[in-house]
């Protein structure tokens, strides 16, 4: 077993000691190597439990929050997830071993470029990213049985909710009018979104609505 195996398994027990890990989560988490996610100058911090720089004022999430936000989407029985803001591609990763579609949305196309560098990389050939704002959604792929927002959102756009399928679960790290961020989640019924729990605060990247061509 190689010294970053080692790392990652240390990593995924530490999570699983803060926040209990459902089976098929922790063996999603065990199979997708993050330090390929953060840049070389970062690799010795790949596996400790924080978020990390990757550029352009953009981070790679702490690997606890996306042990959390994978858990908070109830997986089981899914087919297809869409991801608002794909960032370094790790999260998509993640869901690439959970449901069969994985569909990631990017505004920073070099952002995008190199999250679809990386699952060449790794042979990860479930995830399709899209260069856009991600309020648009991927209307040509919906109804998606789940939507994740990666990025802090102030609200959900009605051409996004509608993109989710009825019955089906929308994760978002929300902003609050006291610019406190709190994870919620929404449930599908009857066509409308309707807030299902809010799971706690939490600190996420701000996302913005428009598209940067670097």
């Amino acid at each position: 077993m190689s010294i970053q195996h080692r790392q990652l398994e240390r990593m995924v027990d530490n999570i699983d000691s803060k926040f209990k890990l459902s089976p098929k989560v922790k063996e999603a988490m065990l199979k997708v190597p993050r330090e390929v996610f953060v840049p070389s100058a970062m690799h010795h911090n790949a596996y400790n439990l924080d978020a990390l720089p990757i550029g352009l004022n953009q981070f790679i999430s702490s690997p606890f929050t996306v042990a959390k936000m994978t858990e908070y989407l109830e997986s089981n029985g899914c087919d297809s997830v869409l991801e608002i803001g794909c960032g370094s591609g790790y999260q998509a990763a993640i869901l690439s071993k959970l449901f069969r579609r994985v569909f990631s949305i990017e505004r920073i196309d070099k952002l995008r470029r190199e999250a679809a560098e990386r699952f060449r990389t790794l042979d990860i050939m479930n995830v399709s990213i899209r260069f856009d704002d991600g309020q648009n959604g991927w209307e040509m792929y919906a109804p998606f049985d789940r939507i994740l927002f990666s990025a802090a959102a102030s609200n959900i756009s009605d051409k996004l909710a509608s993109q989710l399928a009825e019955g089906g679960i929308l994760v978002a790290p929300m902003i609050e009018s006291n610019d406190k961020q709190v994870i919620k989640r929404f449930i599908k019924k009857n066509s409308k979104l309707q807030l299902l729990d809010i799971k706690g605060e939490c600190s996420f990247v701000l996302i913005k609505n428009n598209v940067e061509n670097y």
